[in-house]
């Protein structure tokens, strides 16, 4: 057997049916800059992911957790983000408040959203996830970017990327949408486009996007399937896609878009393999 196996590990390299990792993560034309590929056991690694905490946006009904190990961990190769339905105290809340996010002293929800803000950000390049996703009414798992110039400007202003958006409720379809400032009266403008796919919930698939001086490209599965001209959102400095976004990763749970929670299906868990990102050589 064991003069046997190296002979049995070089027909299948001969073949192109097995790869080292090494390998596997080489595009040609393209140099790996970033990447985690969760082979460690814990909470994500604090050098290359941070958290958002609490009630964000879109009055979803969510609350993300900082680091705890129910809402996300890492084991056995992959990342878990895992949506709840549970009670946990609100850390902004104010009686009283005007503010949606303060409104509730004790959130239903809890989960989890992940990013590289502070730690890694990139100016053109490309970002690959291969991950399973959640389902269910009022499920919103997302791989997206936005410019590191947020807290300066606010949103729409330092646009937005939306590598995969997926709503439960619609277990074949995905979301690839691209978010700048509009023009008056229109705050903002969104451009995207979508694609259907198969076994979502039980099998891996690879989400990417790339992007460069003229355009961004969103693919499911290596398939081009929306590109955005760069040139759309103005030209020089004001153009948010030619300065730098950081990557988040997030479960969220109810708001417009995905509709009402269902109990029923929870908890959920939103499955990464890894996370890489390219830059042209």
């Amino acid at each position: 057997m064991t003069k046997t196996f190296p002979l049995f590990i070089a027909l299948l390299l001969f073949a192109g049916i097995w790869q080292p990792a090494a390998a596997q993560t080489r595009k040609k034309g393209w140099k790996l800059v970033w990447q985690d590929e969760f082979r460690y056991k814990g909470l994500p690694d604090p050098k290359k992911w941070g958290y958002e905490v609490g009630h964000i946006r879109n009055q979803e009904k969510q609350y993300y957790t900082d680091a705890r190990k129910e809402n996300v961990w890492v084991q056995d190769g992959v990342l878990t983000i895992t949506g709840r339905k549970e009670t946990y105290p609100n850390a902004a809340y104010a009686p009283h408040a005007e503010d949606w996010k303060k409104q509730d002293a004790v959130a239903q929800y809890t989960s989890a959203s992940i990013n590289t803000l502070g730690r890694a950000s990139w100016k053109y390049g490309r970002v690959e996830v291969r991950a399973k996703l959640p389902q269910g009414g009022g499920i919103w798992p997302a791989i997206w970017m936005m410019g590191v110039n947020r807290s300066e400007v606010g949103w729409p202003y330092c646009g937005e990327i939306d590598v995969l958006e997926f709503i439960g409720s619609q277990p074949g379809q995905i979301h690839g949408t691209v978010h700048y400032p509009g023009t008056p009266p229109h705050r903002s403008t969104s451009n995207g486009g979508k694609t259907t796919g198969e076994n979502l919930h039980t099998e891996f698939h690879v989400y990417a996007m790339e992007w460069d001086e003229e355009k961004i490209t969103i693919f499911f599965d290596d398939q081009p399937y929306h590109t955005f001209s760069l040139n759309m959102a103005g030209e020089g400095a004001d153009n948010p896609f030619r300065k730098p976004f950081y990557l988040l990763i997030n479960l969220a749970m109810g708001a417009d878009w995905p509709g009402p929670v269902d109990d029923k299906v929870l908890p959920q868990q939103y499955v990464v393999d890894y996370v890489r990102v390219y830059q042209k050589r």
